[in-house]
C-alpha cells in the first residue's frame, strides 16, 4: 500500500514553483490536489479542456490557476518568464479518448505544444512527461521500453513524436526530461463514462455495466501510485536517465473477466455480467499490459496498491463525495463544462483593449469557464488592431477581427457572432463600461435554464439630467414598441448560442441588437448594475448619436408614429369638417363676419407642417425599406488574427470561418 506520508515527504522535496499543465485533467487534478496538501507553489496551467468541472470542485485558489495554450509559443514563454518554474509536469495531451478526433489538433498539442514548452525549460530542474502505452501499438503485450514502437493511430504517432523529442532535448539541450508512459490509471476524479467508474457505480447498485469481451486485458494503475511516479521520476532524474521513457504499470495482465470476480467479490454481487463483442476504440487491442523493471531500477518507482485496495478506495471516494449527485452532474451538465465566447466592440479603445482582456481572463480563472475572446476592431483610427495582435500572439483563444470600414457596434457584434465557437456569447463595448466582473452572475443564471441574460442599468456614472433622459428614452421606447422590451437594458448581455443562431438567421440589414433580442423570445432575465464611466479618453456618442439610436429603435420596433399620423389625419379632418359647416352658417345667420387673412395663414402653416411631418415619418419607413431591399452585406471583414496568424485575403478569412465550424 502507498504511504501518504511518505508521498508526501517527497513532493516537500520538489524544486519550486512547480507547474502542472493539463491540471483540470484527471491525473493532473490528482497531482494538484496532492501538491496542495503540502504547499501551495504549484500552478495549475490551463486551457480549453471540458474538465474544467475538477478545478471546480477541488477549489483550487484562483491566483494558482494559470491560463495557457501550449500550441501558442508565445503563451508558454509568457508564463514561464512570469513565474520561473523549476519543476514542470507536463499532462496537456489531445487525442487519447475517442472524442478527440480533429487530427491537427492531436499534432498541435502533443508535438507542438510539447516543443513549445521544453524550449522554455533551460532553467528547469526537471520536466516529466506523460507519454502513454499507446507509443508501443500493436506491439501492447509486455513491451520494455527498448522494443520496437508500433503506433497504430494519430495519437499514438503524436506520442511516439513527443518521447524522441523529450530524448532529443534531454541529450542535444541539457534538459532534464523524462517521459512516462502510462498504462490505464484509474481512481478518483476520472472522467465519469470510463470503466472503472461506471463500474463502481453499477457495483454499488448491484449490477454491471454492459461488458465486452471478458479475455481482454488491461494493466490498472491506482491514481496515487501514477502520482508517486511522477515526483519519484522527478527527484531521480540522472544523467543517464535524462531523455529515457519509462513504463508506468504493474507488470500484471488483468483481463476484463477477472476484474469482474474482484468487484463481484469486493462488492458481494449476486448477478450475473453479460458479455458482449469488442466494441472499444478502433485502435484498442485485446492484450494490453506493461513491464515496470526498467522503471523499478533507474527512478525507484513501482506501484503499491493491488487491484482490490484501489477499486476499494475508488469506491469510498465515490460515497464520500456523493458521486452520483456531484461528480455526475458536474461531467454530464454541458453549460458547467461549457465555453463562453466574449465579443468586444472596439472604437477607439486600444488603451481599454488590454486591460479589457486581463479582466476577462482573470474573471473566467476565477469562476473556471472556459472562454473564448473576439476583439472586434470596426476600423478604429487609433492602433486597436496591433494591440489586438500582440494579444492574440500569445493567447489562441482570442480572435481579432477588423474591418475594412467602420460599420457600427451591431455589425460589429453580428460579426464576431457569426464566427463565435461558444456554448454562449456575452456582448461587450471596449471601453470598459460593461465590467466583465457581471459575466459570473450572468452565466449563473445561465446555468439556471435562462436563455438570455442582459445586464440592466439601475444607474449610470453620469449626471442627473443624463440619467434622467435615458430612463425616460428607454420607458418611452417600451410603451411604443410592439413587443415587450426590457428598460435600461443595453448590448451588454450574454446568450446562449441556439438564440444566437436565430439572430445570425435573420436577413435585416438595419440591426438594433438589444431590440432583436426581445423579438426573438426564449427566456429571459436581466441582472441589475451600475454602469461606470468610461475608462479612458471620451465617449464616441453625443447628441446627433444618441437622437440616431432613439430613431433606430423607434422604426425599428414601433408604428406608433404611423398611427398618429393616422389618428392626426382623422382628427383634422373632423376639425376641417366641423369648420366648413361653421363657416356656412356664419355666412347664413352672419353675413357681415369679416374675413381673416390671419386665419388663414395659420390653417396653411399647420396643415403644411403635419403634411410635413407625415411625409418624413413615411420616410424613416421607406428609408428602412430601401436600406434592406439593396442587400448589402451588413459587415466586410478586412483582415482575420486566428491562432496567432494574420489572413488578408478573402480565401484565407472564408477557410477560417469554415474551420471554425
Amino acid at each position: 500500500m502507498i504511504n501518504y506520508e511518505q508521498l508526501q515527504q517527497k513532493i516537500k522535496k520538489l524544486e519550486g514553483p512547480i507547474f502542472v499543465f493539463g491540471a483540470s485533467g484527471f491525473i493532473g487534478a490528482n497531482i494538484i490536489h496532492d501538491i496542495f496538501s503540502v504547499r501551495t507553489d504549484c500552478y495549475a496551467i490551463t486551457h480549453d479542456a471540458n474538465s474544467a468541472w475538477r478545478l471546480k470542485l477541488l477549489d483550487v485558489p484562483s491566483p494558482n490557476i494559470v491560463h495557457c495554450d501550449i500550441t501558442s509559443a508565445t503563451s508558454v514563454r509568457t508564463i514561464f518568464d512570469r513565474y520561473n518554474p523549476k519543476t514542470v509536469f507536463n499532462l496537456a495531451a489531445y487525442g487519447a479518448y475517442s472524442k478527440q478526433s480533429n487530427t491537427q489538433l492531436i499534432y498541435e498539442t502533443n508535438v507542438n505544444g510539447t516543443v513549445n514548452i521544453l524550449d522554455s525549460c533551460a532553467n528547469v530542474k526537471a520536466y516529466i512527461h506523460a507519454g502513454s502505452s499507446s507509443e508501443y501499438g500493436t506491439n501492447s503485450a509486455a513491451p520494455s521500453e527498448q522494443d520496437t514502437l508500433e503506433p497504430n493511430s494519430h495519437y499514438a504517432a503524436s506520442k511516439v513524436s513527443a518521447a524522441y523529442i523529450i530524448q532529443f532535448y534531454a541529450r542535444h539541450k541539457n534538459i532534464p526530461a523524462l517521459n512516462l508512459r502510462l498504462y490505464s490509471i484509474y481512481g478518483y476524479w476520472e472522467e465519469p463514462d470510463r470503466l472503472i467508474p461506471v463500474m463502481i457505480e453499477k457495483a454499488r447498485a448491484g449490477t454491471y455495466p454492459s461488458l465486452v469481451e471478458k479475455e481482454i486485458s488491461r494493466d490498472f494503475v491506482f491514481v496515487t501510485d501514477a502520482v508517486e511516479a511522477f515526483v519519484d521520476a522527478a527527484l531521480n532524474i540522472s544523467p543517464d536517465t535524462k531523455g529515457g521513457s519509462y513504463n508506468i504499470c504493474t507488470g500484471t495482465k488483468t483481463t476484463l473477466g477477472q476484474l469482474v470476480d474482484v468487484v463481484r467479490s469486493e462488492f458481494k454481487i449476486t448477478a450475473e455480467p453479460q458479455w458482449g463483442n469488442m466494441q472499444n476504440r478502433n485502435w484498442d487491442l485485446k492484450d494490453w499490459y506493461g513491464n515496470p523493471e526498467r522503471t523499478a531500477n533507474d527512478i525507484g518507482w513501482k506501484a503499491k496498491t493491488p487491484l482490490t485496495d484501489g477499486l476499494r478506495k475508488t469506491a469510498d471516494w465515490h460515497e464520500k463525495i456523493d458521486y452520483s449527485g456531484t461528480i455526475m452532474p458536474a461531467f454530464s451538465n454541458p453549460k458547467l463544462n461549457a465555453k463562453i465566447t466574449s465579443i468586444i466592440a472596439c472604437y477607439k479603445d486600444a488603451q481599454a483593449i488590454p486591460v479589457m482582456y486581463e479582466r476577462l481572463v482573470k474573471m473566467h480563472n476565477e469562476a473556471k469557464i472556459r472562454y473564448e475572446i473576439i476583439f472586434v476592431n470596426d476600423c478604429s483610427p487609433d492602433n486597436s488592431e496591433e494591440v489586438i495582435a500582440a494579444i492574440a500572439a500569445q493567447d489562441n483563444n482570442v480572435i481579432g477581427i477588423t474591418h475594412s470600414r467602420n460599420f457600427g457596434s451591431q455589425s460589429a457584434f453580428l460579426s464576431g457572432m457569426e464566427v463565435a465557437t461558444g456554448d454562449a456569447v456575452v456582448l461587450m463595448d471596449g471601453d470598459l463600461q460593461d465590467p466583465p466582473e457581471l459575466i459570473p452572475q450572468f452565466y449563473k443564471k445561465w446555468i439556471e435554464g435562462y436563455d438570455v441574460v442582459y445586464g440592466k442599468r439601475v444607474k449610470r456614472e453620469m449626471s442627473f439630467f443624463m440619467n434622467l433622459v435615458y430612463k425616460g428614452f428607454y420607458r418611452l421606447f417600451s410603451k411604443l414598441s410592439y413587443i415587450k422590451i426590457p428598460v435600461d437594458a443595453g448590448d451588454f448581455s450574454l446568450i446562449d448560442k441556439k438564440v444566437v443562431r436565430e439572430l445570425n438567421n435573420l436577413p435585416e440589414k438595419e440591426v438594433f441588437l438589444r431590440g432583436l433580442r426581445a423579438w426573438v423570445g426564449f427566456k429571459q432575465i436581466g441582472v441589475d448594475y451600475v454602469r461606470p464611466e468610461r475608462m479612458f479618453g471620451k465617449s464616441t456618442n453625443n447628441w446627433r448619436r444618441n437622437i440616431g439610436w432613439a430613431r433606430k429603435a423607434i422604426f425599428s420596433f414601433s408604428f406608433v408614429p404611423l398611427e398618429m399620423l393616422s389618428y392626426l389625419g382623422f382628427i383634422l379632418t373632423g376639425f376641417s369638417f366641423l369648420a366648413m359647416i361653421a363657416q356656412v352658417i356664419a355666412k347664413l345667420y352672419y353675413p357681415a363676419t369679416p374675413h381673416g387673412t390671419t386665419t388663414i395663414i395659420v390653417l396653411v402653416l399647420f396643415f403644411g407642417g403635419v403634411q410635413l411631418l407625415a411625409i418624413s415619418v413615411l420616410g424613416e419607413y421607406l428609408s428602412k425599406v430601401f436600406e434592406e431591399s439593396k442587400g448589402r452585406p451588413k459587415f466586410i471583414r478586412r483582415s482575420v488574427i486566428y491562432r496567432g496568424k494574420h489572413l488578408h485575403s478573402a480565401q484565407e478569412i472564408e477557410n477560417f470561418k469554415k474551420d471554425l465550424k
